[in-house]
């Protein structure tokens, strides 16, 4: 897929480019970062500038994740970032995290949900996932703020660094954004 520049009120989500390796590899020094989400660690210029410049552009020319650097459009700050990672035709998992300087301002939430909706009309999505380790309770209040469903815990659902880990599972569907589905959705019938 040809990269795509998303943007909201407060916000620009770009693809990553070379000139962000210094901020990535900033915020990917914080332990809240390096502790819930799968960035390599220990987390160096190397790892920033690969992620920059090769892993996720590899990524979008592939089709097998659009990675999105999320920056505050007045002041140019790096809040965040979030990815949508292809699962299959119309199947997608999102991941996210926030700068620390940039957290509790909703910027994760707004840069969430333009994704998402991005994903339901321009991709097809008939769905996106959420999952994240149990305990990771700023990405789930994220999840649940942004339509996300919690539906259950996948045991050993995660694997990180060498372990399994359980973890939460959520799902948004197009109507639960108000956006019509490509496909109808019909329920299983309540027992």
């Amino acid at each position: 897929m040809e990269p795509v520049t998303l943007t909201t009120a407060r916000l620009t989500l770009a693809p990553w480019a070379p000139a962000d390796a210094a901020e990535a590899l900033a915020a990917c020094q914080d332990p809240a970062v390096q502790r819930w989400t799968s960035v390599p660690v220990p987390y160096g210029p190397e790892e920033a500038r690969a992620w920059c410049e090769e892993i996720s552009p590899a990524g979008w020319r592939q089709d097998t994740e659009y990675g999105f650097a999320v920056r505050h459009t007045a002041s140019g700050a790096l809040t965040g970032a979030v990815g949508l990672h292809v699962h299959g035709p119309a199947q997608y998992e999102i991941g996210y995290w926030a700068a620390p300087e940039q957290r509790g301002r909703g910027h994760t939430l707004e840069a969430v949900t333009e994704v998402c909706r991005w994903a339901f009309t321009a991709l097809g999505a008939g769905r996106v996932e959420w999952r994240a380790e149990v305990g990771n309770t700023g990405s789930k209040a994220v999840a649940e703020r942004a339509g996300f469903r919690v539906e259950g815990v996948l045991r050993a659902g995660l694997p990180v660094r060498g372990t399994w880990r359980d973890g939460w599972v959520g799902g948004l569907l197009p109507s639960d954004l108000g956006l019509p589905s490509l496909l109808p959705y019909l329920p299983a019938p309540v027992a």
